[in-house]
């Protein structure tokens, strides 16, 4: 199981996300809506196919310039090399990116590519922002009997994961949509998991770059809440606002162990007791925590603001008061 990391990192990374799962589980589709979000965000894109010809690439939509092909091989391996060659190439760009997205294969072990970006050489310029998996509930149990190996590599997929959206439950019954959560839970326990059919999550979980506006969140959210596409998926929000400072060590380990799985997306500017004069962002995926540096405060008080995102009916405002109020100093 992937270990719950915190660490403070450059400012001026990039941030990336590593969109993992296997064959035909919906990474496409789920990165063609990371491109058509609202949130006016300069992403490149890099694709990652097995065969010679990356047919990935070809159904991604909105990208030109901004995206790099790489086909006839697997990122995790064969062509790990090429992989960084292609964000260095992204990141020398006259305009770089402000996200970068990875699509990696479908028999990808998002293991090697995790590494890759979390080793200290690269941490200055790249920083590891989320692994999400797409996990189809169809069909995640076809053809073991014929190559059990698969359910290895899915586990490992899954296993690597800060998030995990269980597409296309439309297809399955409910029934079946508890035993594959349930399966998931029993492997990895306290993987975040999202329910939806063609991969319709707004981007406001699936990643978390850009500067931090609580209002900005909480309307995005509301529009994505009146969507009728969203298949009765909803999503709810949580403000907390103050202006008593947080125990570093407190705040870290809490969100490390305490948080309940129902958020799946935490981000904040917090005032640290320990650094008052110093904004820190706080960045909360999955099980991995971050907290960065933003520089010095401006005029006014220095109140932290923190919003979380989950599902809706399963954000308990009142428990997450008392969790992070616990944490001031």
């Amino acid at each position: 199981m992937q270990a719950t990391e915190t660490s403070t990192v450059a400012q001026s990374a990039v941030p990336l996300t590593i969109l993992t799962g296997f064959l035909g589980a919906g990474k496409t589709t789920l990165l063609n809506r990371m491109l058509s979000g609202d949130h006016a965000m300069k992403m490149a894109v890099l694709v990652n196919d097995f065969g010679a010809v990356n047919v990935d690439a070809e159904l991604i939509i909105g990208v030109e310039d901004d995206m790099m092909s790489l086909a006839n091989g697997c990122v995790c391996c064969q062509i790990r090399d090429d992989l960084l060659e292609a964000v260095d190439r992204v990141l020398a760009a006259d305009t770089p990116p402000e996200y970068i997205v990875l699509e990696a294969s479908g028999i990808a072990d998002p293991a090697s590519i995790y590494s890759t970006f979390n080793d200290p050489e690269h941490r200055d310029r790249i920083r590891l922002d989320s692994v999400t998996c797409v996990v189809d509930a169809a069909q995640i149990f076809e053809n073991l009997d014929d190559a059990p190996e698969l359910l290895m590599l899915k586990t490992r997929q899954i296993g690597c994961a800060d998030l995990v959206i269980l597409n296309k439950v439309g297809l399955v019954s409910e029934e079946h949509v508890s035993w594959v959560k349930r399966w998931i839970d029993t492997v990895m326990n306290r993987v975040r998991i999202i329910e939806t059919d063609y991969c319709d999550v707004p981007y406001d979980v699936l990643f978390g770059a850009g500067r931090f506006s609580p209002e900005a969140q909480l309307e995005s959210l509301a529009l994505h809440d009146d969507d009728e596409r969203d298949h009765g998926m909803q999503f709810g929000t949580w403000l907390f606002e103050t202006d008593q400072p947080f125990e570093r060590g407190a705040l870290e380990s809490m969100v490390t162990r305490e948080l309940p799985p129902s958020v799946l997306r935490c981000k904040g500017i917090v005032c640290l007791a320990e650094d008052p004069d110093i904004r820190h962002v706080l960045q909360v995926v999955g099980r991995r925590t971050e907290i960065e540096s933003l520089g010095a405060w401006g005029p006014g008080s220095k109140r932290s603001q923190i919003v979380a995102i989950g599902m809706k009916d399963a954000i308990d405002g009142p428990r997450l008061d008392e969790t992070f109020t616990r944490c001031l100093s």
